[in-house]
């Protein structure tokens, strides 16, 4: 089974992230799980390829040619898998994955989370999705997800697609105890 990984490329991010991502990816590849991930060489991609590296785990990076031409790719990482589209880079992490932890990050991290919430309303997607909201840095996401609930703009249930932990450790006991989600579920995807 692997684990599709979404987080941040920046090399600028407060240590704590860093950290976070290399507990994640180390409890990850200790549980048994292969890793997806965007194929970077830096940032939070580079932490989380290099401690799979580390403890020889199963890592496979996926990265668009014109990231490749701009050299951020992962040099270590042999099992990298090069694509034309950002749309196509994500679609093979989505289906070649059976589950999803989105570290943080900037707007390709929040886009590639709200593209696989989405496929999971609809019924598209029936895997675990886990959010690790490290020091905080996801509540006001969790603030506006209640709001779109309250306002009607989603049922209670669609805030129950994903688990919600605080603490790396936590991250395999989430995949592993997600509730299970139905692939009918586009039935009541409309509020």
């Amino acid at each position: 089974m692997k684990i599709a990984v979404f987080c941040a490329s920046s090399p600028k991010v407060p240590e704590k992230y860093f950290e976070a991502a290399r507990r994640v990816s180390a409890a990850l590849v200790k549980a048994g799980y292969g890793i997806i991930y965007g194929g970077g060489a830096v940032g939070l991609m580079g932490a989380v390829a290099d401690e799979a590296l580390k403890l020889d785990g199963s890592i496979t990076g996926i990265i668009p040619r014109f990231m490749v031409d701009v050299e951020w790719e992962h040099k270590d990482v042999e099992d990298m898998i090069h694509v034309e589209t950002m749309h196509k880079r994500k679609e093979l992490m989505v289906h070649g994955s059976s589950g999803i932890v989105a570290l943080p990050g900037g707007t390709g991290t929040l886009e590639e989370l709200f593209e696989v919430l989405s496929l999971k309303k609809l019924g598209q997607y029936s895997h675990p999705i886990v959010v690790l909201n490290t020091d905080g840095f996801y509540d006001g996401l969790l603030q506006q997800t209640r709001k779109m609930v309250e306002e009607k703009f989603m049922r209670p249930v669609h805030n129950e697609m994903w688990s919600i932990v605080d603490r790396p450790e936590d991250v395999v006991p989430a995949i592993e105890n997600a509730k299970p989600w139905d692939k009918n579920s586009i039935n009541f995807a409309a509020v």
